[in-house]
């Protein structure tokens, strides 16, 4: 086979990060992209807003066609591949913020799930980043227009053919890809677990990636382990974490509780709601109400601080004064809600369930802590990751055996192994043919 009849894949960026995964596979004359996140850098005092300032930073990899040429002169536009497009395994944003940037030629593809939890996060236009010029165009949507397709669908681009197959995540609507092209076939785990609702998800990927020529697998649980220590595993699940919430409700009868999450984790919600229905009535911000809505058309309680209309029943709005005094609600606390802490009952409770801020890497942290602290109010952190933990990625590897390991999306790839043949840890930019 002469050599432009083989297939090539480019990491061009995510390789030793967490975020800002950008991978091209291309064959002859098409060529797929997985994702379209961006990179976050804590160490920003101010944080990029839109495309120039993320350019300024050095946080987008100049490639000639692939973002919109109305961003600006140093965009190159092309047409060298006849069939494109760009794939979203989930709609975190550091998979996912790009999206608006993507050159209007090229479709963009995600699960149905998916498009529908990215519409409705980006209602207000405050989620992925913005771009203006294009957005007069899309009438009814923030959003540039997205392609969903069902679990296990398939999509031809060119002789390159992509399928979405769902994976437990704390991202509704997640999924892996599957990428076939004549000569080889890639499989991308985007972000994956064992530990959700969706355990046999990720374990039925793992079945339609077995044996594949190359795997790209996220590593983000083993970045934060010291290098020569073992890998650590963690017996916390989200089953696990539902019952602690509902311990935590029995333990706390009387008292004002407010939690917030991240509104992706749609899943932990639905599950939350029910358990702890029989002590506390769930009431969430208006905006997340309308996502819980949209995806499962299930109605909560709400309040609303805003002029925003979301079409929900004015019914089931509850004040922000009733939610501050009385102790028969489970509300969020969201952060243009935080300016009512002050207005607190004094040795009220608050749960942090992987909520912004996400962690102490985050200059907003310690001092979101410290606003509740001052006020007397007891905080509480009950997590989960969305990431497989360190043994269960091993696990998931073992499942699916692959010819070629590429772990990425980690600080320490390195400590990913394949034990059924060769391991690759690729740097930014680098192409394997």
């Amino acid at each position: 086979m002469e050599l432009k009849d083989k297939s090539t894949i480019t990491f061009h960026e995510g390789t030793q990060s967490i975020g800002g995964t950008l991978v091209e596979i291309s064959y002859k004359d098409s060529r797929v992209f997985f994702d379209a996140g961006g990179l976050y850098l804590p160490e920003l005092e101010n944080q990029p807003k839109n495309f120039s300032e993320l350019f300024d930073h050095g946080l987008v990899v100049k490639l000639p066609g692939l973002y919109d040429p109305k961003l600006g002169k140093e965009i190159v536009d092309q047409d060298f591949y006849k069939n494109q497009g760009v794939f979203v395994s989930h709609v975190h944003l550091d998979h996912s913020n790009m999206i608006n940037y993507i050159n209007p030629k090229i479709k963009v593809y995600m699960s149905n799930d998916s498009k529908i939890l990215l519409q409705a996060l980006n209602y207000n236009n405050d989620f992925i980043l913005p771009f203006e010029e294009n957005q007069k165009d899309y009438k009814i949507s923030t959003t540039r227009p997205l392609i969903g397709l069902d679990y296990n669908q398939e999509v031809s681009i060119g002789q390159i053919k992509v399928k979405l197959v769902k994976v437990d995540h704390d991202a509704y609507g997640a999924c892996g890809l599957i990428i076939s092209c004549p000569d080889k076939v890639y499989a991308y785990s985007g972000d994956i677990r064992l530990h959700g609702y969706n355990k046999n998800a990720s374990l039925n990927f793992c079945k339609e990636a077995k044996a594949c020529d190359y795997l790209i697998t996220e590593g983000v649980s083993v970045s934060f382990n010291e290098v020569g220590s073992p890998l650590e595993d963690t017996t916390m699940t989200e089953e696990i974490l539902a019952n602690e919430f509902l311990k935590l409700v029995k333990e706390s009868d009387g008292r004002i509780i407010s939690f917030n999450y991240y509104p992706a984790n749609i899943e932990r919600l639905v599950n939350l709601k029910k358990i702890l229905a029989p002590y506390r009535e769930l009431v969430l911000d208006a905006h997340n109400s309308h996502i819980l809505k949209e995806l499962t058309g299930i109605e909560s309680k709400y309040y609303l601080l805003d002029q925003t209309n979301y079409g929900l029943k004015p019914e089931n709005e509850v004040k922000i004064d009733t939610l501050l005094s009385d102790p028969s609600f489970f509300w969020q606390l969201n952060k243009a809600a935080l300016k009512y802490i002050k207005s607190m009952q004094p040795g009220s409770l608050y749960i942090h369930s992987n909520a912004w801020p996400l962690g102490p890497f985050d200059p907003a942290y310690d001092p979101f802590f410290k606003l509740f602290e001052e006020n007397n109010i007891e905080t509480r952190i009950i997590s989960c990751s969305g990431h497989g933990y360190s043994l269960d990625l091993i696990k998931i590897i073992d499942q699916i055996r692959p010819k070629i390991l590429c772990p990425i999306h980690s600080f320490q790839p390195q400590r990913l192994f394949n034990l059924y043949g060769e391991r690759l840890l690729p740097e930014k930019g680098q192409v394997y043919i």
